[in-house]
């Protein structure tokens, strides 16, 4: 029998929901560290007498970080570990969330917010792939699905602490960002309970530690159900030992390779037009509230709203992953996000903005969701952090770009522009996904990338 037959064969228990947990915690605090800036931006423009070109640059500063981190996670991941990499990138983005609270001016706080970003993009960038390769092939897209949907949690967080920090206390601003960096104490629980990756370590050749791994949560999800496990399918393809060392042009040239380009440009497609939709939304929406006669604890208020309403879009699209798959998912999510970018567009009072606000929170969420549960099951195990990160720093170009461009032509494009040029950016994504995607639910991490082994490897053998 296989490694990753015995473990694809478990059913999801606590062992699972464990991992579930550590993972999404590690989300939440990523998604509140991103969300928390769209509040800090009317604070930083009144201390430092900003102006719109530079509050886009803040904007664009933790997404710029994202794109970095993103790569290096990637790469990183597949040489030294999926875990390894999920510590450091805490630790750095903890450290950097702290160096921003104590900023004395706007270009030091622009740095730190940028180094701040490439901690939270390589963690971001590496939870995904990391903890879908213990999922059995039946409930992966739910899991992962789930697991991104901790980002709403943050996003929730960072509403609240705009809310009742930021807009309550003089340096409120400054205090929210001491509290985004309070996931740090998360690395002595991590440290002890996160396995390493079985899949990683039958690339690295490390059988011996990936049957530790997988015989400890066997004797976990027998004791959690207390039922005798599942018989051991006999026939399953396992990866491959002797891999090349993954680098940046290694990677490039493989994910551009004839049999790999179709997954690759859907997938970069697909990451850049949600990233760009979504930060171009959240980054500026509280100042446009503003900026339409409410004030700033109003605004704030509202923003809980339409922040509240992404959990139910990523658990909802979760659930969908699985019995629409994920490609269809994502398609469906895209053109309600389409549509309500649209509406929004055409919103002038309060609590329409804030209700179309809402359905385009809940739309661009869900897509995420699937995005997320999709992008892992295209690569090969060799390459597969560095596919991710890869895919989440082309999409990161759209978040770098979206808040700086809605900061400069605010003004020319007006509301009704800005979110009409979102539509249309949406639109494209859904004829992208719905034309080339790939159909993964259900199928093996294996059986969906085992024409995309690295040539001249062996494949690890069991009895």
């Amino acid at each position: 029998m296989t490694l990753l037959a015995r473990l694809d064969r478990l059913p999801l228990s606590r062992p699972h929901y464990l991992l579930l947990l550590i993972g999404g915690l590690g989300y939440t605090f990523d998604g509140m560290d991103s969300a928390v800036v769209a509040f800090l931006l009317p604070s930083a423009k009144t201390v430092w007498g900003l102006t719109n070109g530079q509050l886009g640059l803040i904007g664009s500063a933790t997404p710029f970080g994202f794109l970095f981190g993103a790569i290096a996670a990637g790469l990183l991941g597949d040489r030294i570990g999926r875990k390894k990499v999920m510590m450091y990138a805490l630790a750095f983005y903890a450290l950097f969330s702290v160096v921003a609270a104590f900023a004395p001016n706007y270009e030091v706080f622009l740095g730190a917010r940028v180094l701040a970003g490439a901690g939270a993009g390589a963690e971001s960038a590496i939870i995904a792939p990391f903890l879908s390769e213990f999922v059995p092939a039946k409930r992966r897209g739910w899991f992962v699905g789930a697991l991104a949907g901790f980002f709403s949690f943050g996003f929730v967080a960072a509403a609240l602490l705009g809310r009742f920090v930021v807009s309550a206390l003089p340096e409120g601003w400054r205090i929210a960002q001491v509290l985004t960096a309070l996931p740090i104490v998360l690395l002595l629980w991590w440290r002890r309970s996160l396995p390493e990756s079985p899949r990683f370590l039958l690339t690295q050749g490390r059988r011996d530690e990936a049957e530790r791994v997988v015989a400890k949560i066997e004797r976990d999800v027998e004791r959690a159900t207390g039922r005798p496990l599942p018989p051991v399918p006999e026939s399953v393809t396992e990866p491959l030992t002797r891999t090349p060392k993954v680098g940046l042009l290694t990677a490039l040239k493989f994910l551009w390779s004839r049999k790999m380009a179709r997954r690759t440009a859907v997938i970069w497609a697909v990451w850049f037009v949600i990233t760009f939709s979504y930060y171009g939304f959240f980054s500026w929406i509280p100042t446009l509230l503003i900026e339409r006669g409410i004030t700033v604890t109003k605004s704030f208020e509202f923003s809980i709203i339409i922040y509240l309403a992404q959990v139910p879009g990523y658990f909802s699209a979760a659930w969908l992953s699985e019995r629409l798959d994920r490609k269809h998912t994502i398609a469906l999510y895209l053109t309600g996000s389409a549509v309500s970018a649209f509406w929004l567009s055409q919103m002038n009072a309060p609590w329409s903005i804030t209700l179309a606000g809402a359905v385009l929170s809940f739309f661009l969420n869900g897509t995420y969701a699937g995005v997320y549960s999709y992008t892992p099951e295209v690569f090969p195990t060799w390459i597969r952090a560095t596919g991710t990160g890869l895919s989440s720093a082309f999409g990161r170009v759209g978040s770098i770009l979206a808040p700086t461009i809605i900061g400069v032509f605010a003004a020319s494009l007006g509301f009704a522009g800005v979110f009409g040029l979102t539509t249309a950016v949406l639109a494209i994504g859904v004829l992208c996904v719905l034309v080339f995607g790939l159909s993964t639910a259900g199928r093996s991490l294996e059986e969906l990338t085992e024409n995309g082994a690295p040539v001249a490897a062996t494949k690890e053998m069991t009895t």
